[in-house]
């Protein structure tokens, strides 16, 4: 494998499916299939995940809503969809470990460094909730901060299209894509990888970052053998 320790990032949205909202059960079970194949390889496996597809604190705060205690409830939104995770991934029979930046101590583990990190060599699966635990931080940033605590490879981000395009391929039949590019080069042509403050932490830590499809089956165990899958965003 290639990457010994990974941070895997899911957007809430992802989880719906063919819905509108909410979490999709078939989903679920397919992304844990999909985990459970790099699981299965001795890959150490963190995970962030949004809270989209349940309330998303930004478009609260545009309708009125104060903008602290919206992403407060988004961060309550991500444990909700970290613990229906866990129980997919613990139905395809993998250990995990739920750990939450808020302290909900009848549902998870509170987020102690040393103890996540004890975990993933224990080979369980760490599932971050609660974002990093303060307002005005999305969960991507939450994503490469925990990744960079506790020492992974590589953030992964798992998303619906199959990597970073010179424009958005849903609106430009012309965009290509890059198999690598550049954090400079990212910032320098405008493109969306993740938020400003996400996208600095992981450049200044030197932490590569590969796009890809989330949803085409076999696409996680490829980049975690070391294949051309996506986008890889690198110094």
């Amino acid at each position: 494998m290639s990457y010994k320790r990974i941070l895997l990032k899911l957007s809430g949205e992802a989880l719906m499916g063919e819905r509108q909202y909410g979490i999709d059960p078939k989903t679920l079970a397919e992304y844990a299939s999909e985990i459970k194949q790099i699981h299965d390889q001795g890959v150490e496996i963190a995970i962030v995940i949004g809270g989209g597809n349940i309330f998303r604190g930004v478009a609260g705060a545009s309708n009125g809503m104060d903008r602290v205690q919206g992403d407060y409830m988004g961060m309550l939104a991500t444990v909700i969809n970290g613990m229906a995770l866990q129980g997919a991934l613990e139905d395809a029979g993998m250990p995990t470990r739920l750990q939450t930046a808020l302290k909900i101590e009848a549902i998870a583990e509170p987020y102690i460094k040393r103890r996540a990190t004890r975990h993933l060599e224990k080979g369980r699966i760490v599932i971050f909730g609660a974002g990093t635990g303060n307002p005005y931080f999305t969960t991507d940033t939450a994503a490469v901060l925990r990744g960079i605590e506790v020492g992974c490879d590589v953030i992964l981000k798992g998303t619906r299209v199959d990597g970073v395009y010179t424009a958005d391929p849903e609106k430009d039949a012309n965009a290509t894509k890059y198999d690598t590019i550049t954090f400079d080069d990212v910032l320098a042509k405008g493109l969306n990888v993740m938020d400003t403050t996400a996208f600095t932490l992981s450049q200044e830590n030197k932490l590569p970052i590969i796009v890809f499809d989330m949803n085409k089956k076999g696409n996680l165990l490829k980049i975690c053998k070391g294949e051309t899958v996506g986008t890889t965003v690198t110094i």
